[in-house]
């Protein structure tokens, strides 16, 4: 009973409090089984197909769309940009808001056998969430005991995954309608020659309709990175987007990179029962997770947990050289591999591994290439992140363009890209400023600070999560899911807090024995008062979990007030 706050009693009682908390079962999707294949594909820049004429709900003409003097243009319809236009257009705002968004052209998902926009208001990773819980609810092996060929069980998995990001869509829709904002489907630019307050929103056809917005708002989230020299084809080779389209069952995947994402897909296509190699290039593959903010403890769980369930792991190595079989699909695509930076790996190391797919899931970058943002004077960094202050206004011409989300570059998560969104449109409207992080301490008003909102791109600091600990939790939706809130004891260090830490295993507690095992609780206090600081778990339901972590830290709770509290079941 190992607990380095020296108290095993303490543990179990702050364990068995998180578990007893826990009542998601994550997705409850519908399982149907059909016959004909699930028609679910994705379209990238090149494949633009939006409807000839601006698609809106209220069926407003081009003419009649430029006539108007908006109030609000919001450009991307995920998260951030459906949220904030909604937030614009109702009560006690009541702005006149258009929403442009080119689902087609921005990598989103798409049923092609209607032509519904599935990822209208859903995050990018939506798909991939869809894709977890069908894994771990549909036993693959099984569906084949019964006889089922690999396409049934194919479609039974995507027509899952298609029913969600469905039900999503329509809710999206729905509310935008009641709303009254106007929905437009087009690729928007800024005019060459309009400063920063008229759009250019190109239809299929090439017509343009130009809008006049006194506000805009940047929302066109991100897309995958995709390193030179890798034969992307949407058929074998994927990048994290492209994934969506995969067609079929594979029996075996070929994944590079060591991030959130990479060990997404890998726990998903094992569960799916799948051969999973992960090939990455640091020779500890804890490093990476660490680097984005996961305690150590945390991010070997994970790694440990990846090797327990079977996946290979190719660590300090790199793809040389791809073989992708043009005239055979179904023979394996087989991999060069060499060291980290070139040259021989170590002896008894793999040097090719073979695969049904590959999928490069290498990091995200902001989607900013189509926008035309010089003509309007707006300024990014390196990354194509778009610059802003701590108000998110961007550099424009004319001191109207604000941004929100993964176009500001890391952290790429949509609940901190929400936040950004919320705020922006207050400070637009009522001249709401974003609060911002006090330089030291961890006071109260500290913990419950948004943080300063414009400390991304370039300016992120993974160590001290976007300059405030304390500004969002922070979830890996794997299997086992990981997340965490606040400080880590090497962060309590720098900031001359003298910490400890608690820490405890699911299956320390009776109850995490006998529903879920491999899990770990860690909370980091104060040692002068007891106050909880941090709260990092690596279980089943972490993401669930942590928002009471995180209430618990906001409240400036000790470890004597969870010990006082009484808990649903015996601890």
């Amino acid at each position: 009973m190992g607990l380095l706050y020296r108290s095993a009693s303490v543990s179990m009682i702050i364990l068995h409090m998180f578990l007893c908390l826990n009542s998601s079962n994550g997705f409850n999707l519908p399982s149907k089984l059909h016959s004909a294949p699930t028609q679910l594909r994705l379209h990238h820049q090149h494949h633009m197909a939006t409807p000839s004429r601006a698609t809106t709900y209220l069926q407003l003409t081009s003419e009649e769309l430029a006539d108007i003097d908006w109030d609000l243009a919001v450009i991307g319809a995920g998260p951030v940009g459906v949220s904030a236009a909604l937030l614009a257009a109702r009560a006690p705002y009541n702005k006149k808001v258009i929403l442009i968004d080119a689902p087609r052209n921005s990598g989103a998902l798409m049923n092609e056998a209607t032509g519904e926009d599935l990822s209208i208001g859903g995050p990018t990773g939506l798909f991939s969430k869809a894709l977890r819980d069908a894994g771990k609810r549909i036993s693959v092996s099984s569906l084949k005991g019964m006889g089922l060929r690999d396409d049934s069980v194919w479609n039974e998995v995507v027509t899952s995954c298609l029913e969600l990001a469905s039900s999503n869509a329509r809710d999206t829709v729905r509310q935008l309608e009641y709303a009254g904002i106007t929905y437009v489907q087009g690729n928007a630019a800024f005019a060459d020659s309009g400063g920063s307050s008229s759009l250019f929103v190109t239809a299929e056809d090439n017509s343009i309709t130009t809008i006049q917005a006194s506000k805009i708002l940047l929302a066109t989230g991100s897309t995958p990175f995709r390193p030179g020299g890798i034969p992307f084809d949407g058929k074998r080779v994927f990048d994290s987007d492209s994934i969506n389209t995969l067609s079929y069952l594979p029996k075996s995947v070929a994944i590079v990179g060591s991030g959130i994402i990479a060990i997404e897909f890998a726990k998903i296509f094992k569960n799916l029962g799948a051969d999973v190699t992960l090939i990455i290039r640091d020779t500890i593959p804890r490093n990476a997770l660490m680097k984005i903010g996961l305690d150590k403890d945390i991010a070997a769980t994970l790694v440990a947990d990846l090797v327990r369930s079977g996946i290979n792991i190719e660590r300090g190595a790199q793809v040389k050289k791809f073989h992708v079989p043009r005239d055979n699909p179904k023979a394996p695509i087989v991999l060069d591999i060499e060291a980290k930076g070139g040259g021989a790996r170590a002896s008894g190391a793999a040097t090719t591994v073979k695969c049904d797919i590959y999928l490069a899931a290498v990091g995200r970058k902001p989607n900013t290439a189509s926008l035309n943002l010089q003509a309007a004077g707006v300024k990014t960094d390196s990354y194509g992140g778009v610059e802003v202050d701590s108000e998110l206004k961007a550099t424009s011409t004319g001191g109207n363009v604000y941004a929100a989300g993964d176009v500001l570059g890391r952290p790429f998560l949509a609940s901190t890209g929400m936040a950004q969104g919320f705020a922006a449109v207050r400070i637009m409207f009522d001249g709401e400023e974003a609060s911002s992080a006090t330089s030291g301490g961890y006071s109260n008003s500290d913990m419950c600070s948004v943080g300063d909102l414009s400390m991304t791109g370039d300016s992120f600091d993974p160590k001290s999560l976007a300059a405030n600990p304390f500004a969002f939790p922070v979830g890996v939706w794997s299997s086992p899911e990981a997340a965490y809130y606040g400080l880590s004891t090497q962060q309590c260090k720098d900031m001359g807090i003298d910490a400890a830490e608690g820490v405890a295993l699911y299956a320390e507690c009776l109850r995490g024995l006998v529903f879920s095992p491999n899990g770990l609780l860690k909370l980091v206090y104060d040692k002068s008062n007891g106050q909880i600081v941090g709260v990092h778990i690596c279980g089943d339901d972490a993401c669930e979990l942590i928002h009471y972590g995180m209430e618990l830290v906001k409240a400036e709770r000790t470890i004597d007030d969870i010990l006082k509290n009484l808990y649903s079941a015996v601890t």
